[in-house]
């Protein structure tokens, strides 16, 4: 029988407080994929990108499928997330095609 490999992940004391973001913007090219995590706040114009994270296609990927189980485990317990009113939007104009979320 094969060993278990165990990973010994550290988190450091900055990192578990976490960060606050309500608004992702998504962009892309042929080798990574780059999520920028921005807080805005009520009516004020400019918000400020609080996170960076660049993956690979893989690593995107994985992570589309990780976060849509845990969406399902999530409502199994909670309820049906409500989604957003499609009318409302994104709230600003970033500037980028590529992609929103």
């Amino acid at each position: 029988m094969e060993e278990e490999k165990k990973i010994d992940i550290a988190l450091s004391d900055e990192i578990a407080e976490g960060i606050y973001s309500n608004l992702a913007i998504i962009t892309h090219s042929h080798s990574e994929f780059v999520l920028d995590f921005v807080s805005l706040m009520p009516g004020v114009p400019k918000g400020n990108v609080k996170a960076r994270l660049i993956l690979t296609p893989q690593h995107a990927k994985r992570l589309l499928m990780a976060l849509d189980e845990n969406i399902k485990r999530f409502e199994s317990i909670h309820g049906t997330i409500s989604d957003l009113d499609p009318t409302r939007g994104i709230p600003i104009n970033i500037g980028t095609s590529k992609g929103d979320a």
